[in-house]
């Protein structure tokens, strides 16, 4: 029987489940205990003292090992007091991508369940997939603002469509829809901490022109975070609160202050291997591991290898050290920002009676690949298209002090990632453990300091913070949402193990899956796959753990112990159809390119008027990528006019119109690479100034500049942006935030233009042969094997 033969009910769920088990979608499950049932464990209830406030720090990328409390060589004073007087969660799991580890996390749902069952980056229509929070499944937010709590998220979202993202979007999936009454941050996945390119407050934009000097995305959400917390503490000092604190750090581009990089400064030369045995030997010492544990070998599957760092030519070993030192000063940062939080609290005298959770989404990533990269997103380009060429930042002398400004887009080596999930195997996105082991802290100064410094091995999974937190607030459940009946919670309460070690966490079992990797666990047995993209799906893709006597999977007992491989992996396709997991990825990555109709306004012609504030990055894109396009410029030139007609990106890719003084210069960007058209003899009067863009193929175009229809200049076979290369959306009459050009922002600014511009017209031609809904179709024929 394959994965899509098997009989199911109306809801999805295969005949062979359990009657008693129907009633639910998730196979976690809550074991038919209810939060109510559940809390006579607690000595004392919460009521007595007040409920508790609320925080949950999420970090982004960040590794199993990377904090000091967990083995790390980087100092992170913060979180380890956090730890001594709280608990650490050993064996706690994210999902193995960000959005959907948000997801399980805020619903206590699976994330498929969710609707959010891989990044938010996609929209392929089916319901595991709809790359938005379901309307049946109520946030953590939504639930404990019922219960009167001020709730407040500051950071990164990325829980809405990226073509929901724009001004004139639906904006059910958007943060004050989905509970929370303070938002500032942004929607998507990553940010420049330097010159984020979109900043709301709210449902509104208030990304500035251009930031002031020394500008950092962490410290302006930890000051914002603060403010959010004395505002309502001095309007009501009664009401609890909930502070969803979600880092940008420290997912790419790896970007940290000089004072923070700078304690670094030579602590990784000794390289990869190295940092792993001494955070290995650090872990052991704590206990975080136990001294018989193993650490898993270095990283050798084909394509996730990293060689021996004594292999490496010196210039490498060189370049990439700092990048590592840029990362610990990311982590630097994170620490520092979590000390002012609780300073505040502690101010306002509510530190006591702070319940904090502080963890990652996943673990650490693999997105700079063998060598790094200066331009992280020429690094995905190149890791989706073979033909692009190398990087030719990689390894550049010349910019490795860059390393961490605004001036770059770094990200670290996968070397650095596999240092980083010490003592595990592989890297966020993958079902091992490197993919989904996350460090996790939990503290509440007024109910455990009975039992403060203790370490907890039980496993917990993210869908079991909700549950969790609802309990220790004392919060009943809600039971609808808009009147609908609800998904019930997958996760389970794990709030006995706080003051008890040896208390069972009876979770049952817990599925994986992402990107056609799956995996398995129900008590110390666990399969996991590294799927071949393209390859079929079946169970000899399993590989089976003992995790009791080998947690970080260096013993495959698959062969000596195929029943309990069938065993787990029914259990597996149980959990999947349960969770609308299906369809798997085929490996042609056609529920990537599949995209709903209503995109099709993105690629009407549009007129944009001076004033217009910056249009968002997946809408602006939609206006150019992968087509042949026309932008036609109407303005009214002066003597001594002069400044930016449009510009669409920034200093990781972009182009931009300019006029300097009767000049007339158009820069293109791609991933670094400036190239320029100067045509030295515009006039005085009303001009239609013309970029005509001819696309080739998805790697070049041609583009052609003209004044009243005459071309003036011309750049033969270009690279163009693909992707979030353009990072930054479309401006009229002004370069905010982050330039196209870095020497023109020297001397000039934003360039804001001093005449008389009268509009900017975008005209998108038709998609290229081998995208849209051709390319679906392709992709269509090759899952079929049709093709």
């Amino acid at each position: 029987m394959t994965l899509r033969q098997r009989r199911v009910d109306a809801r999805g769920v295969p005949a062979s489940v359990p009657p008693e088990r129907r009633a639910y979608a998730g196979f976690g499950g809550t074991v038919g205990r209810t939060i109510a049932e559940s809390q006579s464990w607690w000595p004392t209830r919460p009521d007595a003292g007040g409920r508790p406030n609320i925080v949950v720090v999420l970090c982004d990328d960040l590794g199993y090992s990377d904090l000091g409390c967990f083995g790390s060589e980087i100092p992170t004073p913060n979180v380890d007091r956090l730890a001594a007087e709280g608990l650490r969660y050993t064996d706690f799991h994210s999902t193995p991508m960000c959005s959907p580890t948000r997801a399980a996390m805020l619903t206590g749902r699976n994330a498929h369940a969710a609707g959010v069952g891989y990044v938010a980056h996609a929209d392929p229509g089916f319901p595991g997939l709809a790359m938005e929070l379901a309307d049946d499944v109520p946030t953590l937010a939504e639930t404990l603002q019922a219960s009167g709590y001020a709730t407040m998220a500051v950071g990164k979202w990325h829980l809405c469509k990226d073509n929901d993202n724009h001004a004139a979007a639906a904006m059910h999936s958007w943060p004050l829809q989905r509970g929370f009454e303070r938002f500032y941050g942004f929607l998507g996945g990553m940010t420049d901490q330097h010159n984020p390119p979109s900043v709301l407050r709210g449902n509104e934009q208030v990304s500035p022109d251009s930031y002031p000097p020394g500008y950092f995305f962490t410290d302006d959400i930890t000051d914002e975070a603060i403010a959010m917390m004395k505002s309502v503490k001095a309007s009501d000092p009664s009401k609890p609160l909930f502070l969803y604190f979600a880092h940008a750090g420290v997912h790419a581009p790896l970007h940290a202050p000089p004072e923070d990089i700078a304690p670094h400064r030579g602590r990784y030369d000794e390289g990869w291997d190295r940092l792993r045995e001494d955070r290995f030997e650090r872990q052991r010492e704590l206990g975080i591991v136990d001294t018989e544990t193993k650490m898993a070998p270095r990283n050798s599957e084909p394509g996730d290898d990293v060689p021996a760092w004594g292999e490496l030519d010196a210039e490498r070993r060189s370049v990439f050290a700092r990048y590592m030192e840029v990362y610990a000063g990311m982590v630097s940062g994170i620490d520092r920002s979590l000390g002012r939080i609780r300073d505040t609290l502690e101010q306002l005298g509510e530190w006591d009676n702070t319940i904090v959770l502080f963890t990652s989404d996943n673990g650490a990533s693999r997105e700079g690949e063998q060598d790094g990269t200066m331009q992280y997103f020429d690094a995905l380009r190149r890791f989706h298209d073979t033909a692009a060429g190398a990087d030719r930042f990689a390894l550049d002398r010349e910019t490795i002090d860059l390393v961490g400004t605004a001036q770059s887009m770094p990200h670290y080596p996968r070397g650095w990632a596999m240092a980083s999930n010490t003592p595990f195997r592989l890297y966020k996105v993958n079902t091992h453990a490197g993919g989904h082991s996350v460090p996790t802290v939990v503290s509440w100064p007024r109910r455990l300091g009975d039992v403060a410094g203790g370490i907890r091995r039980q496993f917990v999974h993210v869908t079991d913070v909700y549950p969790t937190l609802l309990e220790l607030a004392g919060v009943p459940d809600v039971s609808e949402r808009h009147g609908m009946p609800l998904k019930p919670v997958d996760g389970t309460c794990f709030a006995p193990t706080l003051t008890d070690a040896g208390a069972e966490h009876r979770r049952g079992g817990q599925y994986y899956e992402m990107l056609g990797h799956r995996g398995y666990r129900d008590g110390n047995w666990e399969i996991v796959s590294r799927h071949r993209r393209g390859g079929p799906y079946s169970d000899s893709e399993f590989e089976l753990y003992d995790l009791s006597a080998d947690p970080t999977q260096t013993r495959d007992l698959a062969a000596a112990r195929p029943e309990i491989v069938r065993e787990l992996a029914g259990r597996w396709e149980e959990a999947a159809w349960a969770n609308q997991v299906f369809p798997l990825d085929e490996g042609a990555g056609m529920n990537r390119a599949l995209r709903p109709g209503r995109e099709d306004v993105f690629s009407r012609p549009v007129e944009l008027l001076p004033g217009t504030p910056t249009l968002e990055r997946y809408r602006s894109a939609q206006l150019i990528a992968l087509r042949s396009y026309r932008i036609i410029v109407d303005v009214r030139i002066a003597e001594g006019d002069r400044g930016t007609l449009v510009a669409h990106g920034g200093q990781y890719s972009g182009y931009a119109l300019c006029v300097d003084d009767g000049r007339l210069e158009y820069v293109h960007n791609a991933y670094g690479d400036l190239r320029t058209i100067r045509w030295r003899e515009l006039p005085t009067g009303q001009h239609a100034i013309a970029v005509d863009v001819e696309a080739h193929d998805i790697s070049t175009i041609t583009v052609r500049l003209s004044v009243d229809g005459t071309v003036v200049g011309m750049l033969e076979r270009v690279s163009t942006m693909v992707g979030q290369a353009l990072f930054q959306g479309i401006d009229v009459g002004i370069d905010r935030r982050s330039p196209v050009s870095w020497e023109r922002n020297s001397t000039d600014g934003t360039f804001p233009f001093t005449g008389d511009l009268r509009s900017v017209r975008y005209e998108p031609g038709a998609p290229l042969p081998d995208v849209g809904p051709q390319a679906v179709e392709r992709l269509r024929r090759m899952a079929l094997k049709e093709e």
